[in-house]
Formats: structure tokens, C-alpha cells, sequence
């Protein structure tokens, strides 16, 4: 475990991805909102810009507090369990498991997005390449958090780095007298409704709804602190911190660039005025490249290039935010018990799985449309914001009712930090409010629907390991020995196997021991019973008559008259079965035995017992996979001796 913790180096990658990325579309949502009115609302961009910056400055701010409170991870979650209660604590964490199913699918989305904006042959495939995607992300994350964390660093270092020359190089155009232009700059943009009055407001409040999805991820870093390295704490706050500085620089100075070039985007092409017939929009990120550099320059598509890799591989953030979510919650009892269980790479490989399922049925079902997915986004995020601050705003509160009044220095600490949580309670509180009334009719309502449901289902599952740990509880007293066992082996021909589980049977020494077969067909069970009165075996056979030839209800009957007339004793039903060792041999073989025994394990005081008999087939798989593992085990010993062997110095 502790070879596998992360530097700040391989943490921003893993962990901001997500909210790095998503300044490929934060400023593209704010014009595409602001499009509704026509251009004459372009120029509050800049101040819904700043308002979004200011925001995620006091979001960041926020969590590198929870960050040093609580080293332990869990976010939200941890911190509304601690504070707020249980079922403030589950909001936050059903807001988390939906927004992370929801990053997955969007920047997926985005990504494929980008990549046909450069290459609009590939349109039609969107969805198989978005599939495709997630599966990809999914196998890269089973293979453990610091190898797809050195995977991860090229495209993200990649596209701050490209990013971050196209900012410059557009801003020395500009200071210059040479303003980069769009290709879209002569275009208008017809207007849907009034930009006058409430309705203005309205759209104004929506792109600024829409372009707060420039916060999604912050938590992350919050949720995994216990995979950074020591002082764990600090190096996430650090991480959490120049994550926050290098998101609202390429926010702002994409923003800027996207303005001043006038690039212009809107929902439909139909909506551009002055637009050629079959113009495909591209995204506003690669309209400002290209503007800066030229759309057929090699910086153009080393922006569009590495724009999509960074926005696939922001999934990255969910991929690993939420295995962690769950395991906690699998932990405390409100997920599966399976969820908190790592894989043999060290990662919570039930939570990667669930994860690439659920995001990419979310895909197909909204057809990788991003405009259709992102209208589901950041409803979750800022439930989980608001509740993560509320809740250390009571810890802080908690912390200076017991800090000694004569302590200044720490006192002075405890009120800055509980003022900038109050701050950030506010402020996404209001956002929450903007966003939910904004995206509502929009698709938001999928995601209001869905966060009780996994709230409800959270609470269904805790009770049911409540109820069951009740009835496993072994008590004060110890369990009755059953007064006797009688024994029933089932017998459909006399083999080899019926034989072996006869004699295992015996060896138990049961009260009695009785043979029963059922009669499907009087011939084959004459024959039987004559071949077994030829045999002399010691077992008495018991014939069930079956008229409609059912195998499982003559022997459910004859086992339920046993308990019947011996409520206190035990039953015990052998089996015999094959062991084979292909997935199609059992296809074959065994059908009637499964059933018997999911009918038999209903039944109280019923004990089954299989006989496995294996087959050659079964024989030889059990020697190949052995021979497979002796090999493993060799290469594993050699390349551990391998890395272990020191270096000679040359000569």
C-alpha cells in the first residue's frame, strides 16, 4: 500500500483532472446560455466569468480546510456523518455516486466531442468511441491508482502546457495590434427570446449555471487524501491549491481569448446567421486556437488532441472519487459489503466496474450528446459542496467551544477558517438554488429523482445489514445440538459418483441413512433396483413415483415428511455432481442438482452436502492452471530478484 501513495506530481493528474478539464466547455456553456438572448448579452461574459472564478476560489479554500480536518478522506460524506447527522451525510454521498456516474459520462462526451471537431468523419461513431472509452478508462484504473496515474501525466502536463501557449501567444497578438479572429467572428446569432427584463436575468443566470460546471471535481481531492503521501494532509491541500490557481488562469484566459476573437457558438447551426450552408460549429476551445495559430497549424491539433485526451481522462477523477465513496460506504453498512474489498491491484475494482457500467448506459441513452448530458451535471456537486461546508462550519464551531478562551492565536485560526466555510455555504447554497431552478425543465429533473432514490436505496441496504446482524447475533447461550441427523443421498443411476457419495455418507454415520431416487421412467428404475439388489448394497432404496416425471417436488415432499415428523432432528441431503472444466460442460451436466439445492436451502433444518466427482476435463484444467501458476510464481521471483539487484558501477 505504501508504494502505491501518490506525490503531488502524479495527484494532479489522478485527482484534478476533472476540474482541469473542464475548461474545454465552462466558458463554451457560458456563451452557448448567453446565445439564447443573441449577442447583445455577450458582454456580461466577462462578469459571469468572474463571478464563477470567485466561486471556485472560495470552494477551493474550503476544501483545503477539510483536506487538514478530516486526513481520512470521505469528503462530503465524512464530513456531514460527523456533523450533520446520517441523513445529511447520505445526501451528500447519493449527490457524489450520481455526479461521478454523470463526470464519467460528460467528459467522455466532451472528449469525442473535440476529437470530431477535428475530424468530422468520425461523427457517426461518437457513441461506439465513447463506449469504447469508458471501457478503456475502466481496464487502465483496474490496474492500480499510481500506474494509471503516470499514464494520466502526459495528457494532463500536455494540455496545461498547450494550453498555456495558445493564452500567451493570443495575448502577445493582442498587445501587438494583431487581435486573433475567429472564423466564426462575422457570424450572428439570432435571438430566441427577450434580453430585456426577468427574462434577461434568467439567461444570465443559466449561463452562469451552466458555466459553474467549471467547479465539478474539487472534491475529489478531499475524498483521497489518504493516497497522498506523507504528511498526507498538506500535500493534498498543496495539490488542491495549485489545481485552483491553474484552473481560473486557463479559465480566464480562454474567456478572454473566446471574447476578443469573437468567437460565436450557439445550440443549433440553424442559429448562426450568415453561416455557409453545411458549416459544422466547432468547440470554442479549438475556434480559439485556431484563431490564434491557424486551424490547420500543428498547434491546432496538438490543442485538439490533447483537449480530448484530458477530457476522456478526466473521468479519471470520478474513477477514482468514487471506488474510494464506496468503499466507505460499503464499510458503514449503507452499499454492499463488496464495495469496501480491494483487488489484487490494491484498487476497489466492484466500484471501477459499477462505475464504467452505470456511465456508459447513461451514454448510449443520451446518444453522447454533451449539450443533452451536461443539463444533468453540477445539480450533485453543489448538494455535496453545500453540505460539506455547512458541516464544517459546525466544526469549527464544535472546535471553539472546546478551545480555551485565553488562546488567541488558535481562536483567531478557528474564526478565519469557520468564516470561510460559512462564505462558501452561502454562496453554493445560492448557486444550488440558481442551477436547480435554471436546468429543472432543461433534464435536471432526472438527477432530483435519482439522488432519493440512491438515498432510499442506501437506507434499505443498512437496514438490511441491521436485521440480519440481529439475527446472526449468537447470543448469551449456545445452539442445541440436533437430536439426530438422518441422511438422504440422491440417486439417479448407479455410477461411480453414487457410489463415492454413498460411502461419504456412511463414513458420517448418520441415524439412518437412506438411498432415494425418482421414478421418471419404470424401466430404467427396475433397472436400478435390480442392479442394486445385485450389488447387495447396504443402503435401503427409497423409489419417489413422479407421474409428470418433476425430479425436485417428490423430493421436496419426502424431505419435508422427514422434518415433519422429526421437527428437532436435522436432514442432510447428499448430492453427487460432476466437476468439469469448461464453461460449456455445464450446460451439460448438473442442471438438476442447482435446482434441487436453491429449493433446498429455503428449507429450515435442511442441511446439503455436494459430492463433487471430477471429470478429465476438470483434471486437466486443474493441472494447466497449475502449471500457469508455477510459471507466474517464477517470473515474479525473477524480476523481484531483478529489481532488488544492485547497480555495478561501469567498469
Amino acid at each position: 500500500m505504501g508504494e502505491t501513495l501518490l506525490p503531488k506530481k502524479l495527484a494532479l493528474p489522478v485527482f484534478c483532472s476533472d476540474p482541469l478539464s473542464s475548461n474545454a466547455y465552462a466558458t463554451e456553456e457560458i456563451l452557448l446560455g448567453l446565445s439564447l438572448g443573441g449577442l447583445a448579452l455577450f458582454h456580461v461574459a466577462p462578469w459571469i466569468a468572474l463571478a464563477v472564478v470567485v466561486l471556485l476560489t472560495v470552494v477551493v479554500l474550503s476544501y483545503r480546510q477539510t483536506c487538514h480536518a478530516y486526513p481520512n478522506g470521505g469528503g462530503a460524506y465524512a464530513v456531514s456523518r460527523e456533523n450533520l447527522g446520517v441523513n445529511a451525510s447520505l445526501t451528500a454521498a447519493s449527490a457524489l455516486l450520481v455526479d461521478y456516474v454523470l463526470t464519467v459520462a460528460v467528459s467522455v462526451a466532451a472528449g469525442v466531442a473535440n476529437i470530431v471537431s477535428a475530424f468530422p468523419a468520425l461523427a457517426p461513431y461518437s457513441v461506439a468511441l465513447c463506449l469504447g472509452l469508458v471501457a478503456l478508462l475502466a481496464l487502465m484504473n483496474l490496474r492500480g491508482v499510481k500506474e494509471s496515474g503516470s499514464v494520466f501525466a502526459v495528457p494532463t502536463y500536455g494540455f496545461i502546457a498547450v494550453i498555456g501557449v495558445v493564452i500567451v501567444w493570443g495575448l502577445v497578438r493582442a498587445l501587438l495590434g494583431d487581435t486573433p479572429q475567429a472564423e466564426s467572428a462575422h457570424f450572428g446569432i439570432a435571438s430566441h427570446h427577450q434580453t430585456t427584463g426577468l427574462l434577461a436575468v434568467a439567461l444570465i443566470l443559466r449561463a452562469f449555471s451552466q458555466g459553474c460546471t467549471a467547479l465539478t471535481g474539487v472534491e475529489a481531492v478531499s475524498n483521497g487524501v489518504p493516497n497522498f503521501r506523507k504528511p498526507k494532509s498538506r500535500n493534498a491541500a498543496d495539490t488542491l491549491a495549485i489545481m485552483g490557481a491553474v484552473t481560473i488562469a486557463i479559465f480566464a484566459g480562454i474567456t478572454w481569448l473566446a471574447l476578443a476573437a469573437h468567437v460565436r457558438i450557439a445550440d443549433s447551426v440553424s442559429a448562426l446567421t450568415g453561416a455557409p450552408p453545411g458549416y459544422e460549429q466547432k468547440t470554442v476551445i479549438t475556434q480559439v486556437a485556431a484563431a490564434v495559430s491557424g486551424s490547420g497549424s500543428w498547434l491546432f491539433y496538438l490543442v485538439a488532441g490533447f483537449t480530448a485526451a484530458i477530457l476522456v481522462l478526466a473521468a479519471n477523477t470520478a474513477y477514482n472519487g468514487f471506488p474510494i465513496l464506496a468503499s466507505i460506504l460499503g464499510e458503514d453498512g449503507f452499499l454492499p459489503k463488496q464495495f469496501s474489498r480491494r483487488g489484487d491491484r490494491l484498487v476497489f475494482s466492484n466500484g471501477v466496474v459499477i462505475l464504467a457500467v452505470l456511465a456508459g448506459g447513461l451514454i448510449w441513452i443520451f446518444n453522447a450528446s454533451t449539450t443533452r448530458l451536461i443539463q444533468l451535471y453540477i445539480i450533485g456537486v453543489f448538494v455535496s459542496f453545500t453540505l460539506s461546508q455547512a458541516g464544517m462550519v459546525k466544526h469549527w464551531t464544535t472546535a471553539l467551544r472546546t478551545t480555551p478562551p485565553g488562546t488567541r492565536p488558535a481562536r483567531h485560526a478557528l474564526h478565519r477558517a469557520r468564516a470561510i466555510n460559512a462564505a462558501g455555504t452561502v454562496l453554493t447554497a445560492l448557486v444550488l438554488v440558481v442551477v436547480l431552478i435554471t436546468k429543472f425543465t432543461h433534464g435536471a429533473w432526472i438527477v432530483v429523482i435519482a439522488m432519493p432514490l440512491v438515498f432510499l436505496m442506501m437506507k434499505g441496504i443498512h437496514r438490511h445489514y441491521s436485521r440480519v446482524a440481529v439475527e446472526l447475533s449468537a447470543g448469551d447461550g449456545s445452539l442445541a445440538l440436533p437430536s439426530r441427523i438422518h441422511a438422504v443421498v440422491l440417486v439417479s443411476k448407479l455410477h461411480a459418483p453414487t457410489l463415492q457419495a454413498l460411502a461419504f455418507a456412511r463414513a458420517t454415520r448418520p441415524f439412518d441413512l437412506t438411498a432415494v431416487t425418482v421414478s421418471t421412467s419404470a424401466t430404467d428404475t427396475t433397472a436400478l433396483e435390480e442392479e442394486w439388489a445385485r450389488r447387495d448394497i447396504p443402503v435401503p432404496l427409497k423409489v419417489l413415483d413422479s407421474p409428470y416425471r418433476d425430479i425436485t417436488g417428490p423430493v421436496l415432499d419426502y424431505v419435508g415428511r422427514i422434518r415433519r415428523k422429526s421437527p428437532r432432528d436435522v436432514v442432510c441431503v447428499f448430492i453427487p455432481e460432476y466437476v468439469v472444466g469448461h464453461w460449456w460442460e455445464h450446460l451439460l451436466h448438473n442442471q438438476s442438482a442447482l435446482r434441487l439445492k436453491a429449493r433446498l436451502l429455503f428449507r429450515s433444518g435442511v442441511m446439503v452436502t455436494s459430492v463433487p466427482w471430477q471429470l478429465g476435463s476438470a483434471e486437466a484444467a486443474f493441472a494447466r492452471r497449475t502449471d500457469e501458476a508455477a510459471l507466474t510464481s517464477r517470473h515474479q521471483a525473477a524480476s523481484t530478484i531483478t529489481a532488488r539487484r544492485p547497480r555495478m558501477p561501469a567498469g
